[in-house]
């Protein structure tokens, strides 16, 4: 459920670690070697699936290395967004990928997974063990049975009539937990806390963060971008080594606003680009790769 710190990633005898889709953990397919290559400039992108994105080369981590490549920096920039993560699991990520040597680390910052996060540690803490209770949900079949009854993500494997008996999900709580003023509060300090302390955990080791801060495309007229305190949390945290890109600043810039957005939250490829050269243009301001030949 993606409080495992491996999963995902498989090391393998040759120095190649694959990253995989695991069951808690989706990634998109990947590999590298785990001690980076003479010269290579190694970027791990975190995040969920704004950051993820369409694809995997329509992403902007795949873009921004693109980008560095044709610059000639020996970039490699991989994408370790999850769908659905929240501050908990994304800050399990980041600390994973730094036992692989990044030279920089992107951390994009959102706060509409936190009921996710929720609701997946306490089944990562339902399930432990061997009790017999738990036999039928170490069957992926009867676990997704279940997941499926609870939130309606696998119900097309389900027929019908048993749908309709289960009815009740838990996307019911989730729309009831969103609008309760006090747990919104408490997902706020979460992600504060959570966020400050991966920012911490990497400027220890000497990382460079880039804080990537989540807007969502208001659909009034005109239409308007909103990070609902995200680049006030973003703020709070630069210093030495630690950096902001606002999407919502970056993107007001554009022309055609809309049309680079897929929804509300999520880009299209064109918007994953623009993302991607201001993130460029923040590694050359900042000088986080020395000598830039632009």
């Amino acid at each position: 459920y993606g409080y495992n710190l491996n999963s995902g990633f498989a090391e393998h005898a040759d120095g190649t670690v694959e990253l995989f889709r695991a069951g808690g953990r989706r990634f998109h397919p990947q590999s590298f070697k785990k001690e980076p290559p003479p010269g290579t400039f190694r970027i791990f992108v975190i995040g969920d699936s704004v950051p993820r994105g369409p694809s995997l080369q329509g992403a902007y981590p795949w873009q921004l290395g693109e980008e560095l490549r044709k610059h000639g920096v020996a970039a490699e920039s991989l994408n370790l967004c999850l769908a659905g993560y929240g501050a908990r699991r994304s800050r399990l990520v980041l600390e994973k990928s730094l036992q692989y040597r990044p030279s920089l680390i992107i951390w994009h910052i959102n706060d509409s997974n936190e009921y996710e996060d929720e609701r997946e540690y306490r089944r990562s803490q339902e399930f432990q063990g061997w009790h017999p209770r738990h036999w039928l949900m170490k069957s992926l079949i009867f676990r997704r049975l279940y997941e499926a009854k609870q939130e309606k993500v696998f119900w097309e494997w389900i027929p019908n009539k048993i749908r309709q008996k289960f009815a009740a999900s838990d996307a019911d709580a989730q729309i009831a937990a969103s609008v309760n003023p006090a747990k919104r509060e408490a997902w706020k300090r979460r992600v504060e806390e959570t966020t400050a302390a991966g920012v911490a955990l990497a400027r220890q080791q000497g990382i460079p963060v880039i804080l990537v801060t989540q807007c969502r495309l208001e659909t009034a007229s005109p239409p308007t971008l909103e990070d609902y305190g995200l680049d006030a949390l973003g703020r709070s945290l630069t210093g030495p080594g630690v950096y902001l890109v606002s999407m919502k600043e970056v993107l007001s810039k554009v022309p055609d606003l809309p049309s680079h957005f897929a929804d509300t939250g999520h880009l299209r490829k064109s918007g994953h680009l623009i993302l991607a050269k201001a993130i460029m243009e923040k590694i050359r301001q900042e000088g986080i790769i020395a000598g830039l030949p632009f």
